[in-house]
């Protein structure tokens, strides 16, 4: 591994109009992993514990927002449209 930072740091050093892409890369890389994460703790649709809670979707409430970003959409005001069970 340090065999490959050492080749990497001696091209930034020789070129050093590579660091904005190692910098973009980076942080494109780190997003992708930080939402995919995100997706499996956060989603209702992800269920990890299948013995206790095998339907998380059910104990989602009407106005608990589970999506990323929404346009235009007040979670406060929204009513119950489905059945208890």
């Amino acid at each position: 591994m340090s065999s490959i930072l050492g080749t990497v740091a001696k091209q930034v050093k020789s070129h050093p109009a590579l660091i904005p892409l190692f910098i973009f890369i980076g942080g494109g890389a780190t997003m992708s992993v930080m939402y995919v994460c995100r997706l499996a703790l956060k989603n209702p649709d992800v269920s990890w514990d299948r013995k206790n809670n095998p339907e998380p979707w059910n104990n989602m409430g009407p106005n608990q927002q589970y999506k990323l970003f929404t346009v235009n959409m007040d979670y406060s005001k929204l009513k119950k449209d489905r059945p208890d069970f």
